[in-house]
This record gives C-alpha cells, sequence and structure tokens, in this order.
C-alpha cells in the first residue's frame, strides 16, 4: 500500500469515527426525549401506579396470587402496545392512542378494585 493510500485511508477512517460521534449525543438526547415524552409518560406512570396497587392488594389478600399475575400480564401487555405504538411513530404515540391505553388502563384499575 503506498503511503498516499494509507493516508487518505486513515483520513477517511478518522472522518467517518468524528461523524460518528458528534452524532452520537444527539441521537442520545432524541432517544431520551422520546422516551419522556408527555403522552408517553403519562401512561407509563399509570402501568406503574398500577403495579403498586396489584402489589398492595395481593399483600392484603383481596386478591389472589392467579389473580395479581393477570392483572400483571394485562398491564404488561398494555405496555407493550405502548411500545410498539411509539416505534411506529418516532418515539411518539397520538392522542387517540394514548386514550385507547388509558381506556384499556381504566378496564385493568376496575378489575384491581373489584378485586378479579
Amino acid at each position: 500500500m503506498t503511503t498516499l493510500a494509507r493516508h487518505t485511508l486513515l483520513c477517511c477512517s478518522l472522518f467517518a469515527l468524528c461523524g460518528a460521534l458528534l452524532s452520537a449525543p444527539a441521537r442520545a438526547d432524541e432517544t431520551q426525549w422520546q422516551k419522556d415524552h408527555p403522552r408517553r409518560e403519562e401512561v407509563n406512570k399509570r402501568l406503574e401506579n398500577q403495579n403498586k396497587r396489584i402489589r398492595r392488594e395481593e399483600k392484603n389478600g383481596k386478591i389472589s396470587k392467579a389473580e395479581a399475575r393477570k392483572l400483571r400480564r394485562e398491564d404488561k401487555n398494555i405496555r407493550q402496545q405502548e411500545h410498539d405504538m411509539a416505534k411506529l411513530d418516532n418515539g411518539h404515540i397520538t392522542k387517540q392512542e394514548q386514550k385507547t391505553l388509558n381506556q384499556e388502563e381504566n378496564q385493568v384499575s376496575q378489575q384491581i378494585k373489584n378485586g378479579n
């Protein structure tokens, strides 16, 4: 390999590396912003609160382990739906998707409240 070819290869490699390093923080920030998008955050906080309620109701004997397992599975499915919806829209969920997810969470919330 000639000196010119080595120099060209080294310059191209350094240029590519610098480009990757400079763009990495921007992508990381964008991902954090997408994760913390207000609609997504609201849905996920509700899921977190419901999980706490399930644990509390199970601990207090108001729901059985089987019922708690079923409710957690339903919440997990809602969380997966939220993730899939966000994935389709560059990290966001629409107002209609948020409404749909909230309605599903309301159903699970009623089941927790009713103990079934």
